[in-house]
């Protein structure tokens, strides 16, 4: 009995032992689960945290490009915001509302005034505005803030002006406006540039190329005189009648060709002598104008019989009459050509109204009256340092059918045996009947000339150009020429 009973107290001993045990170990595997549980807790809002932001900055941030303005404020988007213009009056015209043309120009608001009265995106005293130099001049921006540092903004492209008159003459921008030079053409253009900044995103404005016309004419106020050189008349006659009409007219001579500068040899005359001259008929001028001489290359362009419609030009230059008839001359000065003259009528001012210009190619030094034989007259030519000319350089006469192919004058030819009136194309075809001029000591009879072959000589009518084969031992009158 005794022993049951120790060996059951025994047992509830090793019973609660484990039973304490067991407490402890559940208390110690929830106490470590809470622990787990709590701290999974707390970490897991930082986790969520760090990973929305590890996404958000992953995600580029956009923000505005940088551009051109003007006034702080209107941003240039495209380059015809920077082709608009502005008038003294404060009247603004865009590429949108510019409806200017040749018959539609705009009009200065102002008596006397140029292009520097007319407000554009180029300075007054320059024909191009760099995108550069408007950044220079802080006429950019960048709602970011982008580009503030030094050298931080940079900008490539221009924009150009050029102005012309109804000549298609360029002119600067401080030329007074006439009415004989209108309608004026404004070009403004530009190839295209770009705007950017060292940061941001996007960095940088393109523009595409571009470019507006404007046209002008000075104020309808403007009392411009608008005197013209019409005609240059030298003798009328011979007229063959096959002339083209905007070239010669058989009532006025030659029309003028062109009054640019640069295209002054399309004019009457480029061949000329000694003693020659011609009628410059002019319009629009209510008074007689006042003319200066000109001189070039050894040759003298001289004025007189001036009225308010008319100017006759004499031609002096090299000749050799105190040689006429001695067979072994010396040589003479040869002018240096080609040779340019320009001539200007002033008015009472003294202000230039009108030019006429030309461009001297050949002088020919005529031997007077002294009838010779061919060959001796191309001795007596060289002697001077000059030459015996050659069909060509006197007419353009067309004498391949009764004279053979040896016998071709100046292009374009005739239609026949004589010349027909053309500039370049001769002496004689140039200035008509050589007898008409006084003091120029040209004779009626036939003058001699080389055909395309070296001594293959023709006698040439100085009254119609019409050709002759003499041989080479008829006696007529001799004429040289350089180059």
């Amino acid at each position: 009995m005794q022993y049951y009973y120790h060996y059951r107290s025994w047992w509830i001993h090793i019973l609660n032992f484990f039973k304490y045990q067991f407490v402890q170990i559940i208390y110690l595997i929830l106490f470590v689960s809470s622990k787990v549980l709590l701290m999974s807790l707390l970490i897991l809002p930082y986790s969520l945290e760090s990973q929305a932001l590890t996404v958000s900055s992953t995600n580029t941030i956009q923000g505005t490009a940088p551009y051109l303005t003007l006034d702080g404020v209107t941003k240039i988007t495209k380059i015809e915001d920077l082709l608009g213009i502005k008038l003294s009056d404060g009247t603004k015209i865009t590429p949108e509302t510019n409806n200017s043309s040749p018959t539609n120009p705009i009009e200065l608001p102002l008596v006397g005034q140029s292009f520097a009265n007319v407000n554009m995106i180029i300075p007054p005293l320059t024909s191009v505005v760099n995108f550069s130099d408007l950044v220079a001049q802080g006429n950019w921006g960048d709602d970011d803030g982008d580009g503030q540092g030094p050298n931080e903004v940079t900008a490539t492209g221009n924009i150009t002006l050029i102005i012309t008159d109804k000549n298609n003459q360029t002119i600067s921008r401080s030329e007074v406006l006439t009415k004989c030079n209108a309608p004026y053409k404004v070009v403004l253009s530009s190839t295209g540039g770009s705007i950017s900044t060292r940061y941001g995103i996007p960095n940088s404005s393109a523009f595409e190329a571009g470019s507006e016309i404007y046209y002008f004419n000075p104020n309808s106020s403007s009392n411009n005189v608008c005197a013209k050189v019409e005609f240059a008349k030298p003798s009328l006659r011979y007229d063959s009648g096959e002339s083209p009409d905007f070239m010669w007219n058989a009532d006025k001579g030659f029309l003028t060709q062109s009054v640019i500068p640069t295209s002054y040899g399309l004019n009457f005359p480029t061949t000329a002598a000694n003693n020659l001259y011609f009628d410059l008929e002019i319009t629009g001028s209510d008074q007689p104008l006042t003319w200066d001489s000109v001189s070039g290359g050894g040759i003298t362009a001289t004025m007189s019989n001036v009225t308010s419609t008319s100017v006759r030009v004499t031609l002096t230059g090299p000749e050799a009459k105190n040689q006429w008839g001695n067979s072994n001359p010396s040589q003479i000065i040869k002018p240096n050509l080609p040779q340019e003259f320009e001539l200007k009528g002033r008015d009472s001012n003294g202000k230039t109204i009108v030019k006429y210009g030309f461009v001297l190619q050949t002088w020919f030094v005529n031997r007077g009256f002294t009838n010779d034989i061919p060959s001796n007259h191309a001795i007596w030519c060289s002697g001077l340092g000059y030459r015996m000319p050659q069909v060509k350089d006197l007419v353009n006469t067309d004498c391949t059918t009764e004279l053979g192919s040896n016998c071709q004058g100046a292009l374009p030819s005739s239609s026949g045996n004589w010349y027909s009136r053309y500039i370049g194309s001769g002496l004689f075809s140039e200035w008509g009947n050589m007898q008409y001029y006084s003091n120029a000591d040209f004779d009626f009879v036939e003058y001699w000339a080389n055909g395309i072959t070296e001594n293959s000589y023709f006698a040439v009518s100085p009254f119609d150009g019409y050709m002759y084969d003499y041989g080479d031992s008829a006696d007529f009158n001799g004429i040289c020429v350089t180059p």
